[in-house]
């Protein structure tokens, strides 16, 4: 580690074990993973444009495209497992340092790694949603659906985004059938996640903020802030006088507002931070659960 890396890791660590920490978390934390980020070094914005909610719900043929690229992509995203960073902030967590985690991801790697009080902003992709009736089904159980629809849809995903959709041929897509709704057999099945274009729930926003008002400090991981949905928790903390930390690997739009921005992988820093910090508030709590409880596996 850099030694002004390690510099910067201690005094994030003697901030952290004040406690009242709530994280902030974007898809750079998930990149260990597997999954890329939007902005940051894997860059999926460079390689394709994400679904946005006005295309999904006014195009038909741009539905069945993406749900024909999502099948694949989720087949992928389930296998995926929490990296070293998930779990060092469930470890924080269980000593008491950590009260509450907000993730823009919908991985559900968070609770895969043994977290819990955490607030999906974005929503999750182990569930379905009708736009039509608003029934809400398992993404396991439209998985099963499709594979009996489509038993001899062989294409191969050449690469995954952080929504779980992933890049497809024209010619794959034409081959693809979609299924309805099984309540009302409509054709608007959607992954209960917020795209680009669409509003994150009032009541999930509250819920955020009333998190991030609580906090003695808010600790920004893996997001670049590029967008408002995440960036408005580091402005209302900063306005409160919450002091904003920041570990992202590449520039941020938060800088501004932080006390302290470390720029480095998460994978080395976060356990950096679990070794450093007292674990003396530690709560007795199941060291390492079984990928059953990750919520996109159900």
């Amino acid at each position: 580690m850099h030694e002004g890396t390690a510099e910067k890791c201690a005094e994030l660590a003697g901030s952290l074990a004040g406690g009242g920490v709530v994280v902030l978390s974007g898809a750079g934390l998930s990149t260990d993973s597997g999954i890329p980020d939007y902005r940051g070094p894997s860059g999926a914005l460079v390689r394709t444009s994400p679904m946005t909610y006005q295309t999904f719900t006014g195009d038909p043929l741009a539905r069945r495209r993406y749900w024909a690229r999502s099948f694949l992509g989720w087949r992928r995203m389930a296998r995926t497992r929490p990296n070293t960073g998930h779990r060092a902030v469930a470890q924080l967590q269980r000593r008491g340092l950590v009260t509450g985690v907000v993730t823009q991801n919908v991985d559900g790697l968070h609770q895969a790694g043994g977290a819990d009080r955490v607030v999906e902003l974005h929503g999750s992709l182990a569930r379905v949603i009708c736009l039509g009736c608003g029934d809400l089904t398992s993404r396991a159980e439209l998985d099963r659906r499709l594979g009996l629809a489509n038993p001899r849809f062989d294409a191969q995903a050449t690469a995954i985004n952080p929504d779980g959709d992933v890049d497809l041929s024209d010619h794959e897509v034409d081959r693809f059938r979609m299924v309805p709704c099984t309540a009302c057999d409509g054709d608007t099945l959607k992954p209960d996640v917020v795209f680009f274009g669409e509003t994150v729930p009032p009541d999930r926003v509250r819920e955020c903020f009333d998190l991030v008002e609580k906090a003695r400090m808010l600790l920004v991981l893996g997001s670049s802030l590029a967008v408002m949905s995440g960036r408005r928790f580091v402005i209302r903390a900063a306005k409160l006088g919450i002091p904003v930390m920041i570990v992202n690997q590449g520039p941020t739009r938060g800088e501004t507002y932080s006390a302290l921005t470390i720029d480095a992988p998460l994978g080395v820093v976060l356990p950096e931070l679990v070794r450093l910090c007292p674990e003396s508030l530690a709560v007795r709590l199941p060291a390492e659960p079984g990928p059953s409880t990750r919520p996109v596996l159900t």
